[in-house]
């Protein structure tokens, strides 16, 4: 059996510095992947989000690869989310099970296609964790507005709030192409079944959807709160404004008695 082990391993990796420095054989590029040949029937994988997957390399190996990479990241983590799937190679086969995948042989655009959807499944579990905290903290808010009739966060965290979901939903969008199928699959009928096959075994399509929907809800959230927030803000404008008139017709009336 054949490990790919994936990992979140930054918030963000700069593959420009990469491709300048890491000397890996490098097999494909785009705007944000770098898919290398690290030796013999050894690649590793790294996109811009923080995601760097290695096929059939040895603990010692992967360690010392993040060392590598280590210094083109933002904000590196020193506790990985991670995701590990075995590949069997087999002649004339082509399975993709729950606890393995079976490849007829050392091809590495099949190879990438394996450690592309790992990758997204990984990136999925963070995207999932950190959607969930952001409903939890906002459905506190709900339950608050329920028992006191009132929000217990000011305006302007309610804007950072908002600003936060938003570039979630914005990195989700650019970095998760659950939907898109990769070009080289187009023309492909064996990696095209491969690619769908993998995408049903990683859940992925669900996965995606669930996240989606929290966004929404937190989304939908927000949005009356800061409805509920408006209200307010314009309830006590009236207010001064009527204080005001208040006060300018007490003069008045002061002026013409004295």
């Amino acid at each position: 059996m054949l490990p790919v082990v994936a990992y979140q391993v930054a918030n963000t990796i700069s593959t420009k510095e990469c491709k300048q420095q890491l000397q890996w054989h490098l097999l494909f590029q785009d705007s944000d992947e770098l898919f290398y040949l690290y030796s013999e029937d050894k690649y590793i994988y790294l996109f811009q989000y923080g995601m760097v997957s290695f096929f059939n390399l040895s603990k010692t190996e992967i360690d010392s690869a993040l060392t590598l990479i280590k210094p083109f990241c933002d904000i590196y983590f020193t506790n990985k989310i991670a995701e590990e799937v075995n590949v069997e190679i087999k002649t004339d086969t082509l399975q993709v099970n729950f606890e393995s995948i079976v490849l007829p042989d050392f091809d590495s655009e099949m190879i990438r296609l394996v450690m592309l959807n790992a990758s997204q499944s990984v990136a999925l579990n963070r995207y999932s964790e950190i959607t969930e905290a952001l409903l939890i903290e906002t459905n506190e808010h709900t339950k608050y507005l329920e028992s006191k009739g009132k929000l217990n966060i000011s305006g302007n965290k309610l804007k950072r709030f908002i600003g936060k979901v938003l570039n979630i939903k914005n990195k989700i969008s650019e970095n998760l192409y659950i939907f898109d199928s990769p070009d080289i699959t187009w023309e492909d009928e064996q990696l095209n079944k491969l690619n769908i096959e993998l995408k049903k075994t990683f859940d992925l399509k669900d996965r995606y959807h669930l996240i989606h929907d929290r966004i929404e809800i937190i989304k939908e959230n927000l949005e009356l709160f800061k409805d509920i927030m408006d209200h307010r803000e314009s309830s006590r404008l009236e207010w001064i404004i009527i204080i005001l008139i208040l006060v300018e017709v007490i003069d008045l009336f002061i002026l013409k008695l004295f």
